[in-house]
């Protein structure tokens, strides 16, 4: 697909990050999007010193109550009444593909967000190097990331 050995080595390099709505009802898919600013703000700057993936991977074990207290009250903000629950480890993804980006399918590290049930649909994003998308698809990334994932997927 995109003649880089199947990018076999990418779940070795990132770590991916879901936050998965309560439902697919239209209230819990937008806010959703509002715990999505709110934790991408914090883990903006709380992954901005890592430089590794294993640097990135500690500090978010070392912080996960603290995303399930920012989306908490993030949904108690917006009147709900449920709350959240994050998990941190390997979880198995099918490919998605942006641009010139392909994540192929498989296993991966990754932070999963479940938004009260968290059946409804997801939000995802990279938080390791740190690259999200945006709903057009357009990628957005710090400068230095670009040079990173040119390394990543040139590969």
């Amino acid at each position: 697909l995109c003649g880089c050995n199947e990018q076999s080595n990418l779940s070795d390099q990132v770590i991916r990050i879901h936050i998965r709505a309560n439902s697919n009802l239209e209230r819990d898919q937008a806010v959703k999007l509002k715990v999505r600013d709110r934790l991408t703000a914090f883990l903006t700057e709380e992954l901005s010193s890592a430089k590794t993936k294993g640097d990135a991977y500690k500090k978010l074990q070392s912080i996960s109550d603290e995303i399930t207290s920012l989306a908490s009250a993030v949904l108690t903000e917006n009147g709900f009444d449920y709350g959240s629950n994050v998990y941190i480890g390997k979880e198995t993804f099918p490919e998605r593909s942006y641009g010139e980006y392909v994540f192929p399918e498989g296993e991966y590290d990754a932070v999963i967000l479940n938004l009260g049930s968290g059946d409804g649909d997801n939000w995802w994003c990279v938080a390791f190097p740190p690259l999200c998308f945006s709903p057009t698809g357009d990628v957005v990334y710090k400068s230095w990331i670009k040079e990173m994932l040119e390394k990543i997927f040139s590969k």
